[in-house]
């Protein structure tokens, strides 16, 4: 079984509260972004493997995601037999895309088809919540509004079908610690009042790490405002960075009302995806 891991964006991010057990309460819009995945292949066999590809990942094959999710589904349900995972990485790692949360999902998914568990998507999602706040995200796959520490979901009507997506990934990485350092709740918002209207939405929702990330990363806040001059209905770092996207208007032949081609020429080799959005999954 062969599937695409795909990533996600951030439409606003707020720190709501600190919580008694360290975490954060956090809202935000998680939105899938199809055209730019990962390479997942499943397929039972006599013995265990595991092979990588693609981007380094900056972990042991025993702590990928991947291999985490295969451990604690096994456990759990003994009919799940050896396999063969065949893995090639083409999301970058430490870019805030939710790359190695939809990793694990998928592998959620497969071992469910492959070895015929049973499980619907709401048992999908609690199974793979321990392994990371965004995974249960990667199991619905379509937009969602997110309470809690990004599990709680409820489904949006938010269609951003039509506009150019840019994104762009410097060479620096944000760990979530470097990101939530000095961070300062700031109480709820009212992003999930304005989620059917995404001029309303691009006008309030805003990225509470910016703050912080931007002070580190100064070349962070200059890629954002590039893309705002460029002319970006809406830019905004995704997740906890270090990945900064545009969102861009376009005509009927999917051309941006923007010059992009000085956009393109500037951060060509930074740049991680540059195409259209899609309709997203019902």
């Amino acid at each position: 079984m062969k599937l695409y891991p795909n990533c996600k964006i951030n439409i606003g991010l707020r720190v709501v509260r600190k919580r008694e057990d360290g975490y954060h309460d956090l809202e935000t819009i998680f939105y899938p972004v199809y055209g730019l995945y990962d390479e997942l292949e499943v397929v039972p066999s006599e013995d265990f493997a595991f092979v990588q590809d693609g981007l380094t990942v900056d972990c042991s094959p025993t702590d990928n995601l991947i291999y985490k999710t295969y451990v604690r589904m096994r456990e759990r349900y003994p009919q799940i037999g050896n396999v063969t995972i065949k893995f090639k990485k083409n999301i970058p790692f430490g870019a805030g895309l939710g790359g190695g949360s939809s990793d694990a999902a998928h592998m959620a998914i497969a071992l469910n088809d492959i070895f015929e568990l049973g499980l619907t998507p709401q048992q999908l999602a609690q199974e793979v919540r321990p392994l990371g706040a965004d995974c249960p995200f990667f199991i619905y796959n379509t937009p969602c509004y997110a309470e809690g520490i990004g599990d709680e979901l409820s489904p949006i009507d938010l269609d951003l079908s039509g506009l150019r997506l840019i994104m762009i990934k410097p060479a620096c990485g944000v760990s979530t610690k470097e990101a939530y350092s000095g961070i300062k709740p700031k109480g709820c918002s009212n992003l999930c009042q304005v989620t059917q209207d995404r001029l309303k939405l691009f006008a309030v929702a805003e990225n509470d790490f910016e703050e912080t990330v931007f002070a580190v990363h100064p070349e962070l806040a200059a890629i954002k405002k590039r893309l705002l001059d460029a002319g970006a209905l809406y830019a905004a770092m995704s997740g906890s960075g270090s990945t900064i996207f545009g969102l861009f208007e376009c005509d009927a032949e999917g051309a941006t009302h923007a010059d992009l081609r000085l956009l393109n020429e500037e951060f060509a080799s930074m740049i991680i995806f540059n195409d259209t959005l899609g309709k997203t999954q019902a």
